[in-house]
């Protein structure tokens, strides 16, 4: 390998990750396997920083290693000329996930929010509790005891 070079500690640091995260990402064929000095060392081009960069940030929008993956691979096979659903497909597949998970989330705070304005204070009494905003449906409808409980 000619020009400048990085040790792993150097890449490591470079890029805000550690150690274990380069060697873990290189089992996983996220990394090349790296050139080694003479000593053994690994020997790392520098634009392994932007990957790195890059396959941390794609975690951080929700995506999975797997799912990192196959964006970069699919961003080497565009710029070969292969067609593949790169980062713009994923990315509205990713999006669609990520509100969905909104969606359940506001319903989760909502629910959570009804059951401290009701008072509710056990989990068990409230699922005999008609009046219990806690998705216990089939057990809540047999019963109407509002006043007892909530």
């Amino acid at each position: 390998m000619s020009g400048p070079v990085l040790r792993s500690s150097q890449l490591a640091d470079a890029a805000g990750v550690n150690l274990q995260t380069l060697r873990y990402y290189e089992r996983r064929g996220l990394l090349a396997s790296p050139q080694r000095s003479s000593g053994g060392h690994r020997l790392y081009p520098p634009d392994t920083v932007t990957l790195l960069r890059v396959i941390k940030t794609a975690q951080r929008l929700g995506f999975t290693l797997n799912e990192v993956a196959d964006l970069l691979a699919a961003g080497r096979h565009q710029h070969t000329g292969q067609p593949d659903n790169g980062l713009q497909v994923r990315a509205r597949e990713k999006l669609a996930e990520v509100e969905q998970k909104l969606a359940d989330l506001s319903v989760i705070r909502d629910t959570l929010r009804a059951a401290i304005s009701a008072g509710c204070d056990d989990l068990v009494a409230c699922a005999g509790s008609s009046c219990c905003p806690l998705p216990f449906s089939e057990l809540a409808a047999e019963r109407n005891d509002c006043a007892d409980i909530c």
